[in-house]
């Protein structure tokens, strides 16, 4: 069984107690890791406090110097992690190569140069504005991106001067343990980074809790984002989430149909759907939408679903028995309420694993569950609209506002709409995706931002000095 990282060495649990690993293809245990205890998330946040002074004080150039190696082991060893990530969570291997490992280690590599070139003062008339680390950071991270959105917090936060709890999840935490031993490879002082795993209820509400955290950075389900802000709201700590999202794919009818569709498919299933930001709406005007369902169906039939480790394989499984469950009941609920199915469902493409079709609705109203509700796997539901006052109505009807996409033959009018989007981020006409640029969203889909400058933020507090 795999230990804890606790002030710069490998620990046992407290509590005998180990959380079983599955493979999501072959649903073989794996691997165990300890199911973490309050004990446990102690003896870390006590680490990390008596760190955050020495840490706080080291040289930007030092933090850059430390993270900057870290990065470039990462990309060393991005093989060997996206095997990792394949296995455990179940991402086809290339999009594990590229997206779930050498992606994060490039967002590493630019926290890296920021530790370095961010200001850190600033003048405003007779004030001297000072930015400092925000102290202990307690991180508690999801499974379907389980090395990016650990990489997107603790990233930032150790540029910015903090320590950091992080809590990887149970059900995909392997990466984590990958990234704990390159963070100590390089040399990371005892007690800067701190990895507890365990369940969200125990390990995850004793961190929100504690009174030694700084601020909470969470990344996950709505309901569970805010019950961890309910418990920091106790000792009014800071806190970031990152939470749940229903995004709308408007394609005007001006746009590119076919290009439209092709790209609104896979950004729907790409990580067999298990993306917050997925466009799982496609809202298309009523005389396009035959042609649109017609494209989209032709679309789904090349997504290949099978063994992340088979080449051809462009649709790994789900997570888990519990996430496909879920999927299942949501197709089954879209299909009660009168959606039309057309393609995929809820047979099993393979006989073991935690698989599900890639599955298209046609025939869906606004308000229907499809329609409202993060799926949280590879469903796209299709909505026909009149207007380019309805679309938009449609699009921000939901309690969510974390991503969307605009397509239009007009840049320009496509902006527009774009502006009108109640949501944190807007891909228009297909623009490439900015790891620099701020993520995260509006309403119930989060508070704060991580990426670039604006996540390295997020760890720094202000203080004005008047001269």
């Amino acid at each position: 069984m795999r230990q804890l990282y606790i002030d710069g060495s490998w620990n046992a649990s407290t509590s005998d107690e180990s959380i079983e690993v599955a493979n999501p293809a072959t649903e073989e245990i794996i691997d165990r890791v300890p199911a973490g205890t309050p004990d446990d998330v102690e003896a870390a946040v006590s680490a990390a406090r008596e760190a955050f002074p020495a840490w706080s004080d080291t040289s930007a150039a030092q933090r850059g110097k430390l993270l900057g190696h870290a990065a470039e082991l990462l990309k060393q060893r991005a093989e060997s992690v996206a095997a990792t990530i394949a296995t455990d969570m179940g991402a086809p291997l290339g999009f594990a190569l590229k997206v779930q490992t050498l992606m994060p280690a490039a967002v590493l590599s630019s926290y890296a140069q920021l530790a370095e070139s961010y200001p850190r003062e600033s003048r405003i008339g007779n004030s001297l504005l000072v930015k400092e680390p925000i102290g202990v950071v307690a991180a508690i991270t999801p499974w379907n991106y389980p090395l990016h959105q650990i990489i997107c917090k603790v990233g930032p936060a150790l540029a910015a001067g903090c320590t950091v709890v992080l809590k990887p999840s149970e059900v995909a935490p392997l990466a984590a343990y990958a990234l704990a031993e390159i963070l100590d490879e390089v040399g990371l002082p005892p007690g800067v980074f701190n990895l507890v795993s365990g369940r969200g209820p125990v390990v995850g509400e004793a961190m929100a809790a504690h009174p030694d955290v700084d601020m909470v950075s969470f990344t996950g389900s709505t309901v569970a984002g805010r019950r961890v802000a309910a418990l920091a709201a106790e000792t009014v700590k800071r806190v970031a989430l990152e939470l749940g999202g229903k995004s709308a794919n408007i394609i005007l009818p001006d746009a590119d149909l076919a290009t439209a569709v092709k790209v609104g498919v896979a950004n729907c299933f790409i990580n067999a759907g298990q993306t917050c930001s997925a466009w799982s709406r496609m809202i298309v005007h009523r005389d396009q939408y035959d042609d649109a369902v017609r494209l989209a169906v032709e679309a789904t039939r090349k997504y290949t679903v099978g063994d992340p480790f088979d080449e051809g394989t462009r649709v790994g499984p789900l997570v888990s028995a519990a996430q496909r469950d879920r999927v299942v009941r949501y197709i089954n609920r879209g299909q009660e309420e009168g959606a039309r199915l057309v393609a995929g469902g809820t047979e099993r493409p393979r006989e073991r694993g935690f698989y599900v079709e890639p599955t298209v609705f046609a025939a869906v109203e606004p308000g229907m569950t499809i329609e409202q509700e993060e799926i949280f796997g590879p469903v796209l539901a299709m909505i026909p609209y009149t207007s380019e006052g309805q679309a938009v109505e449609i699009a921000n009807a939901t309690r969510y506002g974390l991503a969307g996409a605009v397509w239009s033959g007009s840049q320009e009018r496509a902006v527009a709409v774009a502006r009108r989007l109640r949501t944190g981020q807007v891909v228009v006409n297909g623009g490439q995706f900015n790891p620099l640029a701020p993520f995260g969203g509006y309403k119930q889909s989060g508070v704060g931002r991580e990426l670039g400058e604006f996540g390295l933020e997020e760890y720094l507090e202000i203080k004005s000095l008047q001269l």
